[in-house]
This record gives structure tokens, sequence and C-alpha cells, in this order.
């Protein structure tokens, strides 16, 4: 729900589908413009993986490719291969953008990739408005009138 009030034009808000063991949820920040949270692993070290949410972002010197997400464009962009794998994969939607950046330092780099693939989705902000709404009974709101 932070994740989603922080960017209240994102139609699209990023989740964690499954977190592969040797990893750990290391921190979360929202603000009033962007949120993200960071992962740690026990092969490829402290935030490894961010995964930030804003109203855009920056391609500039990405490569856009084909996306595996419905709806989103995607775009990536490799700063460093050695010693670390360093780069960002962006979604860019209506509203908003997932980006999912990496610095990983394992010899294994094809995992940590894959998992910022298939372990971070994307909930339609339509089904957090409802869930949100289901679970308080009403009482609470994802988006009070005007912020729509």
């Amino acid at each position: 729900m932070l994740l989603a009030q922080s960017v209240p034009t994102a139609t699209w808000v990023p989740c964690l589908e499954a977190l592969p063991l040797g990893w750990d949820v290391a921190g979360l920040e929202a603000s009033d413009d962007e949120a993200r949270f960071w992962l740690d692993s026990d092969r490829d070290g402290v935030h490894a993986v961010e995964i930030r949410l804003d109203g855009g972002c920056d391609t500039t010197g990405a490569t856009q490719i084909p996306s595996d997400r419905e709806g989103m464009q995607r775009w990536e962009r490799v700063t460093e291969v050695t010693p670390q794998y360093v780069g960002t994969r962006s979604y860019l939607f209506e509203g908003g953008c997932i980006s999912v950046l990496f610095r990983l330092s394992g010899e294994n780099r094809a995992e940590p990739l894959g998992f910022a693939t298939q372990g971070i989705g994307a909930v339609p902000r339509d089904a957090v408005r409802a869930a949100v709404e289901e679970q308080t009974d009403g009482r609470l709101e994802l988006d009070p009138d005007g912020d729509r």
C-alpha cells in the first residue's frame, strides 16, 4: 500500500512473487514521489537488488528490448561488467516506472537476473485499491477522492 501511495499516478505496483533461498528483504523507503525496497543476498552481497517505483524513468543509454510484461516497455542498461555486474532493468508504463537496479558480486549472474525477471512482479493499481477497501471493510481507501 505504501508503494502505491507514494506514486499515485502509477497504474502498476511492484511486488515480490517469490523470494529464493538466500535472499532477504533488507529495507523499504517511501516518500511523496518514489518508493523502493531492496534485497540482500548471501551470494551477491548487501543491497544486491533494489526495486524502485516512481513516476517515470531515465532510459538514457538503455536499450529497449521485447518486454516480458504486458502493457510495459522494457529497457536494459548495464554500466559495469567487472568486478561486479551492475545495471538497471526498467519497466515503463502509463503513469510510472518500475526499475530493478542490480549490483551483483557473485560468480553466477544468471540466477539473480532470473530472479529479477521471475520473482519480482507487478500488480495492477486497481487490484491494490480493491484489496485495501476489502481488507478494511471500506474504512480505508488507497486513493481518496481527487487522487485517482
